[in-house]
């Protein structure tokens, strides 16, 4: 069975190596997920209507 190649050595965009391109990925993903949205955890789900007026209200309003 072929060995996977080396990921240290395979070369990406810009000349960088894919083990370096990773980590970038995941310090940016990690950055984004941090600077987003921030969760309301008491906050309740909506409901099918509440969704369904929501989205008949914002195609009234032509958001849709």
């Amino acid at each position: 069975m072929a060995e996977k190649p080396d990921s240290d050595r395979k070369k990406g965009p810009g000349g960088m190596t894919m083990r370096e391109l990773h980590e970038l990925v995941k310090k940016g993903h990690a950055r984004d997920q941090a600077a987003g949205k921030q969760h309301n955890k008491l906050a309740q789900p909506q409901n099918r209507w509440q969704r369904f007026v929501r989205y008949v209200w914002d195609k009234n309003r032509g958001r849709g």
